[in-house]
């Protein structure tokens, strides 16, 4: 007898009691559809009673472009290529092209939700990538041409936090070089970390109080009994929080000599024999360059709207975590397990650095990014 199969669907119909729950053994597959790009399902959910689409909440749903053609132009935005060229190659308008990064940043965001959580590390390194947006000083910018809050245009900045140990790109925000961008890559990075670890960074003035508006304890003065109002609590820094500074001596734009200051937690860092460094960020600087053409230095692909670098940033992001293997990460397969393909027998077993922190199991294919569903977070912690 047939048996029941797992469809890995989750039932689209929010008005359902199974609204985005998968393998409860409600959904079968009904019929079939020729599509350009080939032959797609339809599915229904016995407990509603709808039907939907396999291609639904992915970035293909309701288009009618080719899927091959979609991949191919959101890897030419992973390599540098500019819109117009895209445009050009592939004979699609640049609003339809806007239109395929937003869907693809959509599920990026959906991705790094569900996936990117209670990751372990020890050290996480933070730097910040100068960019503009539209013009390179905003219509609205204060006394040393850095763009205020509000603004969407002038220099903006690209926010980055990284687990050197796995190579994990842990958050990455677009913003301006203010406070406020500060703490949100912080508290980005507290909501995917366990623990307190060592934070290494530039001198920017804005990392430490940042540091501890997120990292803090709240310290409560008993009353003296004498006159007067009592003091008020203040934030005192977390005693696990470790955080220092790289000290860059510059003459004429060339790096002279680096420095160290230990800013809180000397005892800890001492005892944990970490090395102050933040020199794997500065060359994930490099990758960033390589990868986004608005990030080319003196270049005419800049992005004309803060969004519409976000929404690269968080792509590659996403890309680079779960389906970019990085050569650091590799293991090598024990001779007796190599299989050989052809004339080639692979001798190592290639990792992404979600794969090396065990978020994932394999190295996503690129379609994998485009179509992967997932559950409520909550419904993963009932039914485990």
């Amino acid at each position: 007898m047939r048996t029941a199969h797992d469809w890995n669907q989750p039932c689209s119909n929010p008005a359902c009691d199974y609204y985005k729950r998968m393998n409860r053994g409600n959904i079968s597959a009904i019929a079939s559809y020729l599509t350009q790009s080939g032959r797609r399902r339809v599915f229904r959910c016995s407990r509603c009673e709808e039907s939907f689409s396999e291609t639904r909440d992915t970035v293909f749903f309701d288009l009618r472009t080719e899927e091959e053609k979609v991949m191919m132009a959101l890897k030419m935005l992973l390599v540098r290529v500019e819109l117009t060229a895209i445009c050009f190659v592939l004979g699609v308008t640049e609003e339809t092209l806007l239109e395929w990064l937003r869907r693809v940043s959509i599920k990026a965001e959906e991705i790094n939700a569900q996936l990117l959580r209670e990751v372990r590390a020890t050290q996480i390194q933070l730097d910040e990538m100068w960019n503009f947006i539209a013009r390179k000083c905003s219509q609205g910018s204060d006394s040393r041409g850095e763009s205020l809050a509000e603004s969407d245009d002038g220099r903006q900045w690209i926010w980055l936090s990284y687990a050197p140990e796995c190579r994990l790109i842990v958050a990455a925000i677009v913003g301006p070089r203010t406070f406020q961008s500060a703490w949100q890559l912080i508290q980005l990075t507290a909501a995917v970390l366990v623990g307190v670890p060592a934070f290494f960074s530039d001198c920017l003035s804005s990392y430490l109080p940042a540091l501890i508006a997120v990292y803090h304890r709240l310290k409560v003065f008993p009353r003296t009994g004498k006159r007067g109002r009592p003091r008020k609590p203040v934030l005192e820094p977390n005693e696990e929080l470790v955080y220092a500074q790289v000290i860059k001596q510059k003459k004429k734009g060339r790096l002279k000599a680096l420095g160290e200051r230990v800013v809180l937690g000397a005892e800890k860092l001492a005892r944990m024999g970490v090395k102050i460094s933040t020199s794997l960020i500065e060359r994930l600087n490099q990758t960033f360059q390589h990868a986004l053409s608005p990030l080319v230095r003196k270049s005419r692909s800049f992005c004309k709207a803060r969004e519409q670098m976000r929404r690269r940033v968080v792509f590659f992001h996403t890309f680079y975590n779960f389906a970019q293997p990085h050569m650091s990460l590799r293991v090598e397969i024990p001779a007796q397990d190599r299989v050989s393909k052809g004339m080639i027998q692979p001798k190592w077993r290639q990792r992404p650095p979600a794969m090396a922190v065990g978020l994932t199991d394999h190295v996503w294919m690129f379609r994998e990014l485009l179509t992967a569903k997932f559950e409520p977070i909550h419904y993963q912690s009932i039914s485990g």
